[in-house]
C-alpha cells in the first residue's frame, strides 16, 4: 500500500493544461499529415443556462488546443424526428471527426435513440451501445469521458493499480460500470456498491482504491476510508451556502488518503479534456480507416 504520511491532492485542472499543452502541440503535425484539424460539432437543444455554460467551455476547450468546433443550437421545441436528421447528416459529413449532443435534452426526446444514432466511431462521449459493449468485450472503442479523465489522473500520479482492491460507489452507465471495468482491466480487484449495499463502510474500508459518484454531498465520510487509501470524488454537489463540494467529506477524508482528488479542480477538468482527446482519437482512426 501507499504511504501517507502525506496526503497528495491530485490537481486535475493543472493536469488539464498540461494534457491541453500536450494536445496542442501534437495538432500541428497532424494537420500536415492529414491536411486539416479534427472538427467536433456540439449540439444544444433548447436554453438551459447549466447546459449553455458547459457547452461553451467545451467549445473554448476545443479552440484552445485548436480543434475545428461548430455550435448547432436548436429550439426547444424541435422534434426528435428533425434532431435525428440533423444527426444522420453529421454521421455523413466527412468533415466531421466527432458529435456531442449536450445531454439532458427536453422531455419529449428520447436520449437513448438520440445517443444511438450518432455514428459510434463519431461518439466523443463514448456513450454509443456499440463503444459501450466493446468497452467490456475487451476491444477498440471510444472511452466515456469522465472515466478515462480518472484513470488518467491515476496514471499520471503514479498509482500502481495491479492487485489493488479497488471499490467503486455508484453503478451508473456513465461513470460507475465503466470505470469499475477499466479499473478490472488495469488488474485491479473491483468491488461495485450502491444504495443497496449492505454495511457499506465495511466495503469501502477495504478499498486501496475508493472512486465514489453517488451525487450525495460530502456522503463519504472519514470513518469509512482506509487509512493511505486513494480517494477518487467524481462528485458535483451545491452545498448549503451554494459552494461547490464533492461525495466526500474533503477535510475529514483527507488526513487518512495517500491521494485525493478535490471538488472543484479534481476529476471535472478532465472530463473535457479527455472529451478532445476522443475528438483527437477518433479523427485519427477515421483517417487512418479511410
Amino acid at each position: 500500500m501507499w504511504s501517507n504520511t502525506e496526503t497528495m491532492n491530485i490537481d486535475g485542472k493543472a493536469l488539464s493544461l498540461q494534457l491541453k499543452e500536450e494536445m496542442r502541440s501534437s495538432l500541428s503535425l497532424l494537420e500536415k499529415e492529414y491536411g486539416r484539424k479534427p472538427c467536433l460539432v456540439v449540439i444544444i437543444v433548447g436554453e438551459n443556462p447549466a447546459s449553455q455554460s458547459y457547452v461553451r467551455g467545451k467549445i473554448k476547450a476545443a479552440a484552445f488546443v485548436g480543434i475545428d468546433s461548430r455550435l448547432i443550437e436548436l429550439s426547444a421545441t424541435i422534434t426528435q424526428d428533425e434532431l435525428l436528421h440533423q444527426i444522420s447528416l453529421l454521421n455523413e459529413d466527412e468533415g466531421v471527426d466527432g458529435i456531442l449532443v449536450q445531454l439532458p435534452l427536453p422531455q419529449h426526446i428520447d436520449e437513448l435513440k438520440v445517443i444511438d444514432a450518432i455514428a459510434h466511431e463519431k461518439d466523443v462521449d463514448g456513450f454509443h451501445p456499440l463503444n459501450t459493449a466493446n468497452l467490456w468485450l475487451g476491444k477498440d472503442c471510444v472511452f466515456p469521458c469522465t472515466p478515462k479523465g480518472i484513470m488518467c489522473m491515476l496514471q499520471r500520479s503514479g498509482i500502481t493499480l495491479d492487485g489493488k482492491v479497488a471499490v467503486v460507489v455508484g453503478r451508473s452507465n456513465i461513470v460507475g460500470k465503466p470505470i469499475a471495468k477499466m479499473l478490472l482491466d488495469a488488474n485491479a480487484t473491483v468491488i461495485m456498491a450502491h444504495s443497496h449495499t449492505a454495511d457499506l463502510s465495511s466495503i469501502t474500508r477495504q478499498a486501496d482504491v475508493l472512486v465514489v459518484a453517488i451525487g450525495k454531498e460530502k456522503f463519504i465520510t472519514a470513518d469509512m476510508v482506509k487509512d493511505g487509501a486513494v480517494v477518487v470524488d467524481v462528485g458535483i454537489n451545491r452545498n448549503a451556502e451554494g459552494k461547490l463540494c464533492g461525495d466526500v467529506d474533503f477535510d475529514a477524508v483527507s488526513p487518512k488518503a495517500s491521494y485525493i482528488t478535490p471538488v472543484p479542480g479534481g476529476v471535472g477538468p478532465m472530463t473535457i479534456t479527455m472529451l478532445l482527446q476522443n475528438t483527437i482519437e477518433c479523427f485519427v482512426a477515421r483517417k487512418k480507416r479511410s
